[in-house]
């Protein structure tokens, strides 16, 4: 027997290999609003994320729907691991799906600042999602994100 709940989603963490190109990114591209930066070191990051001696410089996004994006820049410990190119098929692979009301605005724009769509956008035509345009895009650390355009209204 369950004994709590779940509240809600507070945010959706992503490590960044530079917290500067992907601020911008979500910011400037994406108009994003900028909540906070920290830093965070020592003993509270160590027991947070259970790396002994990560350092974390953070930015937190909002959404236009208020949903938080966390994004994190580990300047150590020194040996974590780069360029692990994961595909959507593979073990520990997370994306965060967002609304937008032009897909192919979004990919233009997203295209200019580096980010490329993995493939074409395509509508989906059955289940709860049905009459949406959907395409995953990846930025130049690999993160995946779904865009979804809803339906218009004719």
């Amino acid at each position: 027997m369950v004994n709590f709940r779940i509240i809600s989603a507070d945010h959706t963490g992503i490590t960044v290999s530079n917290l500067e190109r992907s601020l911008a990114f979500w910011r400037d591209v994406l108009g994003f609003e900028l909540s906070h930066t920290a830093h965070q070191t020592g003993e509270l990051a160590k027991e947070i994320t259970g790396v002994a001696g990560a350092e974390i410089k953070l930015a937190v996004v909002k959404t236009p729907g208020g949903h938080k994006i966390e994004l994190l820049e580990y300047l150590a410990p020194s040996d974590r691991k780069h360029d692990l190119d994961l595909r959507p098929c593979d073990l520990g692979h997370v994306h965060v799906a967002l609304l937008a009301d032009d897909l192919n605005t979004v990919l233009e724009k997203i295209s200019a600042s580096g980010w490329k769509a993995a493939g074409k956008p395509q509508m989906l035509t059955s289940g709860p999602n049905a009459g949406k345009r959907v395409v995953y895009v990846r930025d130049p650390d690999g993160t995946t994100i779904e865009f979804m355009e809803p339906p218009r209204n004719s």
